[in-house]
């Protein structure tokens, strides 16, 4: 098979762990994408993933939230999406608030999060955030109410939740949640939520049938279960060698080192020929 398209993981794909890109990827990615059409399809809010996107010299579309929506970075729209309807999105915080959970609400514009009892990853992420120039910093703020910013928001495309176990599992086995979301797990008891039926593969495959090509011509490479859909539809998944071996099962090769070695690049330049 004659490889076009290479779709890319963020976090713990071609980041490495202290969320910096692993070099070896990038020196990659940057000779591939003068041959071949290189993207990245990530559970990030687009503000959070353009660093990256510019380090790695790519100007191609960026699938986002797990699938919910596809952005372009060059004329700064949404291309296609799948946002939460506004009343859905006051009850689900009705039901959150009902169950006590921290959340993580992410909007047209950025992450927002609650200034008090605030969820833990959330502070470093900031930090992260601020660590950019404000031109180019990825919108992350604190806020005082939900309902207020829901007010606010044009679009609000996912949420994260988290809350102990009572509590958190209660939530999930409610119906409107049920019936109207769906999601991948992204840390004990955090849950990503958005609109049933998105997903990273079906997106991926929605955006290649624009250009006529085939999800049979990508390559996926991922390292986490909100991968699995695009590692198994796509003409190859890749998944990393850390991957849980429930995410490798879906998966066509396994690299031979983790996100921090340079495995993911040595496959690449195997599959893509120069």
């Amino acid at each position: 098979m004659s490889y076009q398209v290479l779709a890319l993981d963020l976090d713990g794909t071609t980041l490495r762990d202290d969320h910096t890109l692993n070099p070896w990827v990038i020196e990659c990615v940057q000779q591939l994408a003068k041959k071949y059409h290189v993207m990245v399809v990530t559970g990030r809010h687009h503000t959070a993933a353009k660093p990256y996107y510019e380090e790695l010299g790519i100007d191609t579309p960026i699938i986002c939230c797990n699938g919910v929506y596809r952005y372009d970075y060059a004329s700064d729209t949404v291309e296609a999406s799948m946002p939460i309807p506004k009343s859905l999105a006051k009850d689900f915080l009705s039901l959150a608030n009902q169950h006590a959970l921290r959340m993580v609400m992410y909007t047209e514009s950025g992450m927002a999060y609650l200034q008090q009892n605030p969820m833990p990853y959330m502070i470093p992420l900031q930090r992260w955030a601020m660590s950019y120039p404000i031109e180019k910093r990825p919108n992350i703020y604190q806020i005082e109410d939900f309902r207020h910013e829901l007010e606010l928001a044009t679009e609000v495309w996912k949420f994260v939740v988290q809350g102990d176990d009572d509590n958190f599992h209660t939530f999930m086995q409610e119906p409107a949640i049920v019936e109207h979301f769906s999601g991948s797990f992204s840390g004990e008891n955090r849950v990503d939520l958005a609109m049933k039926g998105h997903s990273k593969g079906q997106a991926l495959k929605d955006y290649l049938a624009t250009l006529q090509l085939d999800i049979e011509q990508a390559v996926a490479v991922g390292d986490n279960y909100n991968d699995v859909s695009m590692l198994s539809m796509a003409g190859c998944g890749v998944a990393m060698l850390h991957a849980d071996e429930g995410v490798k099962r879906h998966a066509d090769r396994v690299t031979t080192t983790d996100n921090h070695g340079e495995g993911l690049a040595q496959l690449l330049k195997q599959l893509f020929p120069l």
